[in-house]
């Protein structure tokens, strides 16, 4: 067999058990295998005493994550990588609900309807589950519900700063997070100055806990308010300023929907600001174009090629002032409320 030949068998081979790897990633965070691994190699005996497994399948495990470089395989024993550093719960940049968040039991259940979603553009959550995706989540899976809002804490945790600073906001302005998960993102904006007030806007069951910063007794309780809704419904917050980040990633009519209810509670000339993983802007394309067909399954949702959300953010009613990036993978695109007398809030 010659070399491309046994190339593409090796990475054919590969993909087709991936969700082995994934699968793997999930065990090794919820047994807390990088929490107890500490700085210096240990045996799988070893860091099986302290998790509570049995020594041979933890070590076959670790071999498996060993093989995609999640840590490293020693004479003495598995040693930290930078990745495997990262499932971690100690860490400032840990990603372990964002893999608990990837792998939960429900994606199990529908990445085997890919086939049918691409034949008829539904993903057909609804049809396996009874209720849309953000009902059955916040009805039939609580769980599952509080490690999505940590993954996208820690997501945001990720851009926030990079993102606050790109605004550039300062003054008497009221600024809104919309489906802004635990308040991170607006949390991190509100401190940088101390004139700006501030709104986060998600459903009831996100509210519940959100980021200490913003609760009454916070150190910002006193300057931004939690306001839970649909923004698919309305918005009924008027402000200067809305961020949506990482929000619009369901259909056209309801991304178009949400970005028209945010335009009409804006105030003259407001300011709507879009954050996403661009499909054609990303470093991360695996990463994005895996959760663009994970989106088409739970919400019939997408994520957005460049083209797609400039039209859809156009068609809401909006003027795209401008476009640029902002961190290391996501794209800021900056719109305004057409100022214009006649025009009905």
């Amino acid at each position: 067999m010659t070399a491309p030949a046994l190339e593409a068998v090796t990475n054919l081979r590969r993909l087709a058990l991936a969700a082995g790897h994934a699968a793997a990633l999930r065990a090794a965070a919820q047994l807390g295998v990088a929490d107890a691994l500490g700085e210096e190699p240990a045996s799988a005996a070893e860091l099986a005493r302290a998790i509570n497994a049995e020594p041979g399948t933890l070590d076959r495990l670790l071999r498996a994550l060993s093989s995609q470089g999640v840590f490293a395989a020693q004479d003495d024993g598995y040693a930290h990588t930078p990745v495997s550093r990262l499932l971690r719960t100690d860490t400032p940049r840990s990603l372990r609900d964002m893999v608990l968040w990837a792998t939960e039991p429900w994606t199990w259940t529908v990445w085997p309807r890919l086939a049918d979603a691409v034949r008829t553009g539904k993903g057909g959550f609804s049809e396996v589950h009874g209720k849309d995706f953000f009902t059955f989540l916040y009805e039939d899976a609580p769980e599952s519900a509080e490690v999505f809002n940590r993954a996208m804490t820690q997501a945001s945790r990720l851009s926030s700063d990079a993102i606050a600073e790109a605004l550039d906001l300062n003054g008497d302005l009221t600024v809104v997070d919309v489906a802004g998960g635990h308040g991170d993102l607006v949390a991190t904006v509100l401190e940088r100055d101390p004139s700006l007030r501030g709104a986060l806007f998600d459903l009831p069951g996100v509210l519940t806990d959100v980021d200490p910063r913003l609760r009454a007794d916070g150190e910002l309780g006193d300057r931004c308010r939690l306001v839970a809704g649909d923004c698919r419904e309305s918005v009924p917050i008027e402000a200067d300023v809305f961020i949506l980040k990482n929000v619009l990633e369901w259909d056209d009519a309801n991304t178009v929907a949400a970005l028209r209810n945010v335009a009409a509670s804006a105030r003259p000339g407001g300011r709507v600001v879009v954050v996403e993983n661009l499909v054609d802007g990303s470093p991360e394309t695996g990463f994005t174009t895996a959760m663009d067909l994970l989106l088409l399954l739970n919400v019939d949702g997408r994520k957005h090629l460049r083209q797609s959300l400039l039209r859809l953010v156009r068609e809401a009613g909006l003027t795209v002032t401008d476009v640029r990036p902002v961190g290391p993978y996501l794209h800021m695109i900056d719109s305004r409320v057409p100022d214009v007398p006649g025009i009905t809030r």
